[in-house]
């Protein structure tokens, strides 16, 4: 070895024994006495040519659970990888408690680090005590122990005389702690200019959008993006690491069939046989969903739906197509989703957090979600993300299962049965535990052989007697990697070495968190399917798509059944009147689902007697659960005989996001088949103006619906109610719409965008039927108040809601009507 002036120095290393005090831990002088020895390991350039800085790394959360399991260990691997890069290191872990318990602690878990088995014991052991006295205990609870921090380390570059490279803190803290700790680093504990800093994060990253958007905020006013490392282990997990580089390296057998032409469907699966137990105070916060689905199956979703980049090797390019795989899904609802709780759950919830005996908890243990993706691609294909706690196996999978067109008239038994096209062709990346027990790539031999870096992943012979879906191991090609690694050292190292592409950004955790926090709300408090655990649960957690929707195909045993529980099935649908009106009143899904019906049966009676069906569509929120019903159920509507026409439009373009034509033309006529000249948009950008009144917009509509509907009478309006009482596009004290002869007009909204085109409420009353569609909690207090007033339509223009001659009926959702 050299010394800083280039003389060189030979050191003999005697082997080390590892002393159970704490006392051994580092110390400036030991250090001097590292930074030396540690040459031992192998041929190195000197120190003049490899100079390339001090990293110090700060685990602040040092002794706690996930520390103590993997990350102390994660840290070793990571000394082990690059103590010949040039860098050198020095370790501290932090935490709240007091110095010398602290020391204890931490030192504890250091002598149990262990080496990789292809690690000679010797160099073990010297790496092994050159990482303990690299390695040292700080109490960190208040801004001067920071400040302390900061000056130990400033202290020991400037005795050694290195330069400082860069810092990482890792937060294995709960993120409460996170803005204090953040604060604290950026006031007193930032490298100096020149060097970087890395900060970070664990799970969970925020409860919903709301809390995720809070916490991004306090994050960045102390760090900036590129700074910021959020951990989701999964993308440490070699097999789901390995699905970029596995699509861009066989880009010439996948181009053709990655896609919705050749996809049958793709299935992320994450089993455990363990339950919640220990866990059940983050459980009863957080549940299947947010624990797993909304984080790790997603960010594998990503990766087999995201366009590839031109280099996947580009962290950029990679985001910005997440991204962009984000932005094409669909958004979900109630029915996208199948959700269960182990019977013993609910006892450990009792037990662990002393609840009462008679609470009932409605976080699931595991859950079953249909998602799909609106892009080009991918449309029509089902992804299904499941995951559960108490189940039958332990196992991890992503697996792409494709089409097969063939039909084999040869018997199988006469012909090579590991490539016959007559078998299940499917791509699956395992991520471990299960039959297999490995991670792995398995791409059924009548697919392709795919090409495997030789460096890292090497084939396995197929076991025969092994099946995996149904199938012998030997029907596959199957590649398992040379040297298996932990997660959480392949992400370390990818911090170390600033790889963002295998990490949260910002931007992807908020568009996560808007994809799945629709489902959270909608299934806060819906009942669950409750299973026994283990292999008792035999098919009570089988679930089967229809139509777009998810439901467990089997009835649930009334033993499994908690009596306290109220099912919707517990009340019977209300025929009562509203307003001296019809009243249909249920839970909301069952609700939709008898509106959906009536509106098919009044459209088949017209169409079967005047031949067209002249239908009006609100817009606004409520209907697009109607709207989506009517798409993926009622196939024998006769869309061909339908004329589409709008209640109500927003003055913006009709492209836009807020457009009611973009909301109906998303969610229902994109997926139906109505002729394109029976859609009827209304006219709100003409002369590329928006809602102009020169442009006499509404004259052209009214123009267009006298033309159509005879005697401009429409055969069915659907309605939707305002908390302020509004109905359509007509306010409270609106100037415009709710008297006289004009039938369709220009109005002023309260909230943006404030210019609105109407039907008025003359023209709405000559209807023959219109349907009132009112849901959720939030229009209680108008519906009691629409039950008791009379006639005011410049109040409540929803209360002048009254077919002349037409029938008007009611269709209020349990939560709206009774609170």
């Amino acid at each position: 070895m050299v010394d800083r002036k280039g003389q060189t120095l030979i050191y003999a290393i005697p082997q080390l024994a590892f002393n159970s005090s704490w006392t051994c831990l580092f110390s400036p002088k030991m250090l001097r006495r590292v930074l030396c020895t540690v040459l031992f390991v192998g041929a190195l350039p000197s120190l003049a040519e490899a100079s390339q800085g001090h990293i110090s790394v700060v685990l602040l959360g040092a002794t706690g659970d996930l520390a103590r399991k993997y990350l102390w260990q994660g840290l070793f691997q990571l000394y082990l990888d690059q103590v010949s890069s040039g860098h050198s290191f020095t370790f501290h872990g932090a935490a709240l408690k007091a110095l010398e318990p602290g020391q204890m602690l931490m030192f504890d878990v250091l002598k149990k680090l262990s080496c990789p088995p292809d690690e000679s014991p010797n160099r073990c052991a010297v790496l092994k005590d050159q990482f303990l006295k690299l390695s040292q205990y700080h109490q960190l609870k208040t801004a001067e122990n920071y400040t302390m921090l900061n000056r130990e380390i400033e202290t020991l570059l400037r005795q050694e005389g290195l330069q400082e490279a860069g810092r990482i803190f890792y937060f294995s803290v709960p993120p409460f702690a996170y803005t204090e700790i953040a604060r604290h680093i950026n006031s007193s504990c930032r490298p100096p200019p020149g060097a970087w800093l890395r900060v970070v994060l664990e799970k969970p990253f925020g409860h919903d959008l709301q809390s995720a958007q809070q916490l991004a905020a306090e994050l960045r006013s102390f760090f900036r993006e590129e700074e910021m490392y959020r951990v989701d282990h999964y993308l440490g997990k070699q097999a789901v690491a390995h699905i970029l580089p596995f699509r861009d390296q066989n880009r010439q057998f996948l181009d053709p069939i990655w896609n919705r032409h050749h996809v049958e469907r793709v299935e992320v699966v994450l089993k455990e046989t363990v339950d919640a137990k220990g866990r059940t105070s983050f459980y009863e916060q957080y549940g299947v969903i947010r624990d797993v689905l909304q984080n790790h199956l997603t960010e594998a979703l990503m990766f087999l739906t995201m366009e590839l980049p031109a280099n996947v090797s580009r962290a950029e390019e990679v985001l910005q197509c997440k991204l962009q795989a984000f932005q094409s899904l669909w958004g979900l609802q109630k029915n996208s989703a199948v959700l269960g709780q182990y019977q013993a759950y609910a006892s450990q919830v009792q037990e662990e957090l002393q609840k009462a005996q008679d609470y009932i908890s409605t976080t699931p243990t595991f859950a079953g979600v249909l998602v799909h993706s609106g892009s080009l691609r991918w449309e029509g294909v089902p992804f299904l993300l499941t995951s559960g706690k108490a189940l039958d196996e332990r196992v991890g999978y992503v697996r792409v299962l494709f089409k097969n067109r063939a039909y084999c008239t040869q018997s199988e038994t006469l012909r090579d049965a590991g490539h016959s096209q007559c078998k299940a062709k499917q791509i699956i990346f395992y991520i471990g535990h299960g039959a297999l027990n490995t991670p792995a790539v398995l791409v059924s031999r009548n697919l392709f052989r795919p090409i495997m870096p030789e460096g890292s992943w090497r084939e396995e012979v197929g076991q025969s007697d092994l099946l995996i879906f149904g199938q012998p191991l030997s029907d596959y090609h199957v590649y398992v990697p040379v040297k298996e690694r932990d997660a959480y050292s392949v992400l370390i190292s990818n911090i170390y070495h600033g790889r963002k592409d295998f990490f949260i950004t910002t931007e992807n955790l908020l568009a996560s968190w808007a994809f799945w926090t629709p489902l959270l709300t909608s299934i806060s408090n819906q009942p669950l399917r409750l299973y026994p655990g283990g292999v008792e649960n035999q098919h009570l957690l089988d679930f089967e798509m229809v139509s777009g929707e998810v439901a467990f195909t089997m009835a649930e045993p009334l033993e499994l059944l908690n009596p306290t529980r109220l099912m919707p099935s517990d009340f019977r649908t209300i025929q009562s009147k509203f307003r001296q009106s019809p009243l249909v009143s249920a839970w909301s899904e069952d609700l939709i689902s008898q509106l959906a019906s009536d509106m098919e049966k009044a459209a088949s009676r017209t169409v079967a007697r005047s031949g067209q069906f002249h239908l009006a569509l609100s817009g606004g929120s409520s209907p697009v659960v109607l709207f989506q019903r009517l798409a993926r159920h009622h196939y024998a509507f006769p869309w061909k005989h339908t004329h589409i026409w709008l209640v109500d439009e927003r003055c913006v373009p009709l492209t836009d996001t807020e457009s009611n034509f973009f909301t109906l033309h998303s969610h229902l006529l994109q997926s139906v088949r109505v002729p394109y000249f029976n859609v009827h948009p209304m006219p709100v950008h003409l002369n590329q103006r928006l809602c102009v009144e020169e442009d006499r917009g509404t004259e052209l509509y009214a123009k267009e619906i006298m033309a159509l509907v005879a005697n401009a009478r429409f055969d069915l309006v659907l309605l939707g109610v305002g908390t302020d009482g509004h109905t359509a596009s007509l306010f409270p004290h609106s100037e415009d719409g709710l008297e006289g002869a004009q039938t369709v007009v220009l109005t002023e909204s309260p909230v943006k965008p404030h210019q609105r085109m109407s039907l008025s409420l003359p023209l709405i009353n000559k209807a023959r039927r219109v349907f009132v569609l009112v849901l959720g909690k939030g229009k209680h207090d108008i519906t009691t108040l629409l039950s008791r007033v009379g006639h005011e339509p410049r109040k409540w223009p929803a209360s002048g809601v009254s077919p002349s001659s037409g029938q008007l009926v009611w269709y209020v959702d349990y939560e709206a009507l009774l609170g």
